[in-house]
């Protein structure tokens, strides 16, 4: 049997991965998946779950459920997507990865099975979670959509709550190019019955998803109508405040189905979001003099807030790290970075990763001036060299980049 490192180039390798190659890995149905679970015995009707699904925040909104819950002193089961540093972060149960040989074992016994139906490898990962979360008898798992949520592969659960953080425009090969039409998408993962909350109530949205519940004879609960501000995280980003409304709405609601979860438990799991389940990557403050900050917002709507709050730091100089994969809308978020940095273009090391030289060619437009470096790392450490004490660095554009020198 091949060992973990084996296994785990095996799925990057041979199946289509939407993370590294992008929109030809989307599926546009269900079959393989429902195939696949009804080979697996169908792990997924073994579990409550909550269902989270988004533009921006579904991951930090995921976690800090996750958080809340442990604190609760329930067995909970977190699926999320992409991963930082190792295949693992995605599935996870109170905040432990699962095992490097529960994945090869599972591979292994189902590797045909993986070949003959040509699974991508987002549908094989959503199978392993749910098949490891019904096997460890999880209390309640929370599943976060990798991508739209009609057709991803997580929407083959029924669970007891949904979750809608917010609608922009990302991902607009796949899933459309107006905000009704990617709120269609999203509004996929309501189900009968099943009560929804929905974190930000946008006008171009709102009348989609409330029509959806209507329909649906589903309660839908709108965050924006909870004060959250006696709330706080230790995941400090501003743009955090959403996601901690979304949040606190989310696990009220979840106490009215019978669960029983306290105002310390959501204090303290809020405060103990990193300790509890191993999030990365969100205003992650790698070190002080020079501050280095990294961040994974990728579109627009995300960078507006983290920009923002990038530019409410003290820095004799501001040095970004940048690298961006090739799907991304440069019209609309190179626009958003300050003219007044010193940049640092690259290309993260993935089939999807935008050529650096064309990075820095299309940022000159927008007078964002800088140097192109091989590669991440190199880049990260010419800006380290470079720092003073009082400098600040900060890395992002893509999950990838920050993957890279996490």
């Amino acid at each position: 049997m091949p060992d973990y490192s084996q296994t785990v180039e095996w799925m990057f390798q041979q199946l289509p991965m939407y993370q590294r190659i992008g929109a030809d890995a989307f599926k546009k149905n269900l079959t393989n998946i429902l195939d696949f679970s009804e080979k697996l015995g169908n792990p997924h009707f073994n579990f409550k779950a909550i269902h989270v699904a988004g533009t921006n925040g579904k991951g930090s909104t995921s976690h800090m459920l996750a958080s809340i819950l442990q604190e609760a002193g329930y067995k909970v089961g977190l699926y999320t997507s992409p991963h930082l540093k190792d295949f693992r972060e995605r599935i996870r149960i109170d905040g432990e990865e699962i095992p490097e040989d529960t994945v090869t074992r599972f591979i292994d016994e189902n590797r045909s099975f993986l070949e003959d139906h040509k699974l991508s490898f987002f549908e094989m990962t959503v199978g392993m979670a749910f098949d490891h979360f019904s096997w460890e008898k999880v209390d309640i798992a929370v599943v976060e959509v990798g991508l739209g949520g009609r057709l991803d592969s997580t929407n083959i659960i029924t669970p007891i709550l949904s979750v809608i953080t917010n609608i922009g425009m990302d991902h607009v090969q796949m899933l459309g190019d107006t905000l009704e039409e990617i709120a269609f998408e999203k509004a996929g993962i309501i189900k009968p019955g099943i009560p929804v909350v929905i974190g930000e109530n946008q006008l171009e949205t709102k009348v989609v998803f409330s029509e959806t519940a209507k329909r649906l004879n589903s309660e839908i609960i709108f965050a924006e109508d909870l004060n959250s501000e006696n709330y706080f995280s230790d995941l400090t980003g501003e743009y955090q405040v959403k996601n901690i409304q979304t949040v606190v709405t989310t696990i009220r609601k979840l106490n009215n189905t019978g669960f029983n979860i306290s105002e310390e438990n959501i204090y303290k799991g809020l405060l103990k979001v990193k300790k509890n389940t191993g999030l990365r990557g969100r205003w992650d403050i790698l070190q002080a003099n020079p501050k280095v900050i990294c961040d994974t917002a990728h579109n627009a709507e995300g960078l507006v807030y983290v920009i923002k709050q990038l530019l409410k730091e003290d820095f004799k100089k501001l040095r970004i790290v940048l690298g961006v994969v090739n799907d991304k809308d440069l019209e609309k978020i190179l626009p958003l970075f300050p003219r007044g940095a010193k940049y640092y273009f690259c290309r993260p090391n993935v089939p999807r990763g935008m050529d650096a030289d064309y990075l820095s060619d299309q940022a000159l437009k927008f007078k964002l001036i800088g140097s192109v470096y091989s590669s991440v790392s190199n880049a990260y450490l010419k800006a380290l060299s470079e720092a003073e004490k009082n400098d600040v660095i900060y890395v992002g554009g893509s999950t990838f980049t920050v993957a890279e020198i996490i």
